[in-house]
């Protein structure tokens, strides 16, 4: 399903997936059109035939980002739909997916092509994983992957509840997941990092898994990682 996000920006949701210990988790990719017409595909979902005919129809395919080393499950399928396309990824998958055709690892250098309408920060010190954040200026979007989390109520059974409450990813609002909280082995990097990010003033805010927010992105955010510390 397509949801119109601001200007030039969409969220697509894709199917249910099976994770470790059969947590189930929703999946959602955005999708930017720059001008000119070229898209980003930030954390593709699965490709469908249809889903394919409905991206054409916005523009062409020019970026396929795997914004962590947790969601690149999709990215060789569509890179197989879409060859010209340059595929971004996060700093540290590039050695678990050599199988894949890299154009760069984001955060090293800006993209040219999306000056003036996407910015990236990668916040680093995390064991589980190192995750690019990116900011849509024209819509005032800041895009998280998993280091934001809002599971419905009732969407986890039994013990798996138990575990997602205890893990903070299921609340009143979108919250940093406390086994990322825990696996910062650098919070002077991810401190460095979150500055950036709420430099951008975002009034907007999407995650993987949990509702977008649609007002008030910027004071979300600083509750959400006042763990870090007073910002």
């Amino acid at each position: 399903m397509w949801q119109a996000f601001g200007p030039e920006i969409w969220i697509v949701g894709g199917p249910v997936v099976t994770a470790a210990a059969g947590f189930h988790y929703p999946t959602r990719m955005t999708v930017i059109r720059l001008g000119g017409s070229d898209l980003v595909i930030w954390s593709p979902v699965a490709l469908t035939p249809q889903l394919r005919g409905e991206v054409e129809a916005l523009g062409r395919v020019r970026y396929l980002v795997a914004p962590n080393s947790l969601h690149d499950s999709f990215i060789a399928d569509w890179h197989r739909a879409f060859p010209t396309a340059q595929v971004l990824v996060a700093p540290g998958l590039r050695g678990k997916r050599p199988d894949l055709g890299f154009g760069a690892d984001l955060g090293n250098a800006p993209v040219a092509g999306w000056a003036g309408e996407i910015e990236v920060e990668p916040v680093r010190g995390n064991r589980i994983t190192t995750e690019v954040v990116a900011f849509h200026r024209p819509s005032g979007t800041v895009i998280f992957t998993d280091l934001l989390q809002q599971f419905p109520p009732g969407w986890f059974k039994g013990w798996r509840a138990l575990v997602a409450r205890l893990d903070l990813m299921v609340g009143d609002e979108p919250s940093v997941p406390r086994k990322f909280r825990v696996a910062f082995s650098d919070r002077r990097a991810a401190r460095a990092a979150l500055l950036r990010i709420l430099a951008w003033r975002a009034d907007k805010v999407i995650m993987a898994h949990g509702t977008p927010v649609t007002r008030g992105g910027h004071a979300l955010l600083k509750r959400a990682f006042g763990w870090l510390g007073k910002w």
